[in-house]
């Protein structure tokens, strides 16, 4: 009888390296970067307030306009211009939570914002999806279930996301899919985009299903993220101001981002698009606060350079790192919890995309991040979600996780036994000192090749995307969905047909 031949894709998908537990709670335990003096972050924060004293923001939403002026502010109806007085804003700023619980449907995965506490959140948003298998596409919901399946994989993915926008599913349902999608196949913190309160309360409804909370209890529990753009320069459209009024209304964390390119949407030097993107912050979380005070709120910053010769976006440049280290600066002087992201312009998930992205995580998380938006996936300036450049990212991830871990100081550590037991000109490798350590002495990589160029080649000779590419297939092969109970999963199930049967909801224009 012929031996059984083994799945070569199953037996692939057994050799992954062992998921790190310790990962799922991360703790920087380092000093931010500054590259600020006091006086000089003072001086940036001072002009923001002037600028929102003077100028304000034009507000689209009559919600938005008609919250701030019951606070106190200065509305023009007729431009829609809204001014903040900076006694308002330092009312606003007392009052938002330093340290943020977000609470996932599996406690132990529950996670923490603020403090020294970091997260990292897969991309969100590209239209597109491209791997080395298939090729660039249009996103699909098939796609973005697929995507939710390789952030519960890994445990240094501490939250789930948009990570692709599914085009096959039309607008006023869209919302209803992806969060069916989050809620079942993963059991971390769903991310609910801003389209209009209609979508978000089928949105909040659902996260209340999965929790078995009530209307008052979700409100008290931050279960879900957002995140909400402004215009920039110096504008909040309806969906987004209303999304900002929502979530805060409801308890649920938000992040207010201004989107400030140096040299486009803001001015061409860091400081000018530090102090535009403080002012649009500020605006923001104010609006939180003037809502709900105490609602979880964090201060987003996303600000980089644009090509001169081109006018297209840049990202993981120096400017981008300094910017980085500017805002956490500004994030820090007012309080509130900080997002940064992890970004690449590179076309192909290549060398160009992985020493761009690393540019960005080092700015990011030197400079005191506790949110990184975009950790992994992120390609071609945010239009495509890329399945080998999530998995590169999770390698960079999982590195800058362990540097994150402490390093034990003792004498059975330092092993000066072991230097005697190896002698003059010996070697350690046998050493009772080695022995008893070296199974998970340094880190195992997941897509790092440490072989020699003879090994190497006699095996293909693959590159770092080409092995990625191998790994997020079997990732997807070996998924197992999070328990669930069952009544749970119908009820979401039932909800989701009853509202697209009813038309779903359109987003707001």
């Amino acid at each position: 009888m012929r031996p059984r031949r083994r799945d070569p894709q199953r037996a692939a998908a057994e050799a992954l390296p062992e998921r790190s537990l310790r990962y799922r709670s991360l703790v920087n335990p380092f000093e931010p970067t500054r590259i600020f003096s006091d006086d000089e972050v003072e001086s940036l924060h001072l002009a923001a307030l002037g600028l929102l004293e003077s100028r304000g923001m034009r507000v689209l939403s009559s919600r938005g306009r008609a919250a701030l002026a019951a606070a106190g502010a200065y509305v023009d109806e007729s431009s829609q211009i809204v001014r903040l007085d900076r006694g308002l804003i330092a009312e606003a700023l007392a009052t938002v939570p330093a340290e943020v619980p977000l609470i996932a449907r599996n406690p132990l995965r529950s996670c923490r914002v603020g403090g020294r506490h970091i997260v990292f959140a897969p991309v969100a948003g590209p239209p597109s999806v491209s791997d080395l298998k298939a090729g660039k596409r249009s996103g699909s919901i098939a796609d973005f279930r697929d995507f939710v399946r390789a952030v519960q994989a890994f445990d240094v993915i501490h939250v789930a996301g948009q990570m692709v926008e599914p085009q096959d599913v039309p607008l006023p349902e869209r919302h209803l899919e992806t969060s069916l999608a989050q809620l079942t196949l993963s059991d971390k913190v769903p991310y609910f985009y801003c389209r209009g309160s209609a979508q978000l309360d089928d949105c909040f409804a659902m996260a209340r299903i999965a929790h078995g909370l009530d209307a008052d209890a979700f409100v008290r529990n931050p279960l879900c993220y957002s995140i909400c753009n402004t215009n920039s320069p110096l504008q909040l459209d309806v969906p987004m101001t209303d999304g900002i009024i929502e979530f805060a209304a409801h308890g649920q964390l938000v992040i207010v981002t201004p989107f400030t390119l140096a040299g486009a949407m803001a001015p061409v030097t860091i400081v000018g698009a530090l102090t535009l993107a403080h002012a649009e912050a500020l605006f923001g979380i104010t609006l939180t606060q003037v809502v709900r005070r105490g609602t979880p709120v964090m201060y987003g910053s996303f600000t980089s350079n644009v090509d001169m010769k081109s006018g297209s976006p840049a990202f993981g440049t120096p400017e981008y790192a300094k910017a980085a280290f500017g805002a956490g600066q500004l994030a820090r002087r007012i309080k509130v919890p900080w997002r940064c992201s992890s970004a690449t312009a590179a076309n192909a998930p290549d060398a160009q995309s992985a020493y761009e992205s690393q540019m960005s995580l080092w700015g990011a998380l030197l400079g005191g991040c506790h949110f990184v938006l975009h950790a992994a996936g992120w390609l071609e300036g945010g239009l495509t979600a890329s399945h080998e450049k999530f998995i590169l990212d999770v390698e960079m991830l999982q590195m800058f996780a362990e540097l994150f871990q402490p390093v034990a100081v003792s004498s059975d550590e330092i092993g000066i036994e072991a230097v005697a037991e190896a002698g003059f000109g010996g070697h350690f490798f046998a050493t009772a000192h080695t022995m008893q350590r070296y199974r998970d002495a340094f880190y195992t990589p997941l897509v790092s090749d440490w072989r020699n160029f003879g090994a190497w080649t006699d095996d293909g000779g693959k590159t770092a995307t080409e092995r990625a590419s191998s790994l997020w297939q079997q990732t997807l092969a070996r998924f197992q969905p999070p328990a669930m109970d069952p009544a749970v999963h119908e009820a979401l199930t039932e909800f989701v047909e009853r509202r697209k049967r009813e038309g779903g909801a359109p987003p707001a224009s």
